[in-house]
């Protein structure tokens, strides 16, 4: 699906199909340099990541292992409350391991922070994180992230991952989203 295809639904893009491919080539030889000879497993966080895990894994010039796993925050609106259940846990063993948790986007920082902690609790040997996107001005808590793709501004974007109502999210680029699809 191309912007024309859209219709009047995205406003603007941001980032094109390009320069995502050149960004995810970066970032995949800085860790590749970073793990090199380590063993790493890329955790990836569904749904959004799906688009950012594919593309970044196959920049990697090492041997990896993938897995996955689908957590919830919810709360009032789209807004994060932090309070994070696990949908689909991981089905490796992490203890001992390189783990890379790959996200599509670090907005207010809940969850990411919520999830870190709870792998550091299995014994990983180390654990990092990747972002595609990150929103500061919107993190309501700091967490460190290892790699970051692009700080975009605080709107609602969609495309690379990055749904609205589960659309939107197989789009090559990331653009912003019309006020009149979602009401605003």
């Amino acid at each position: 699906m191309q912007l024309e295809d859209t219709g009047n639904d995205i406003e603007k893009v941001l980032l094109t199909e390009e320069q995502i491919k050149e960004r995810v080539e970066q970032l995949g030889a800085e860790i590749s340099r970073d793990y090199a000879g380590k063993d790493l497993l890329l955790v990836g966080v569904l749904k959004g990541a799906l688009m950012v895990m594919a593309d970044l894994s196959r920049s990697i010039s090492l041997q990896l292992a993938m897995d996955w796993m689908a957590v919830s925050s919810y709360g009032a609106g789209t807004k994060s409350s932090g309070v994070v259940r696990i949908l689909k846990d991981l089905n490796e063993d992490i203890k001992d391991r390189n783990v890379l948790i790959v996200e599509d986007i670090l907005d207010s920082g809940l969850t990411l922070a919520w999830l870190k902690k709870n792998l550091q609790s299995r014994g990983p040997a180390s654990i990092k994180i990747a972002t595609m996107f990150r929103k500061p001005q919107s993190t309501r808590i700091p967490v460190e992230v290892n790699y970051v793709g692009f700080d975009i501004p605080d709107e609602f974007i969609v495309g690379y991952g990055l749904d609205y109502a589960e659309k939107y999210r197989h789009l090559p680029f990331v653009g912003t989203l019309a006020p009149h699809v979602y009401g605003g």
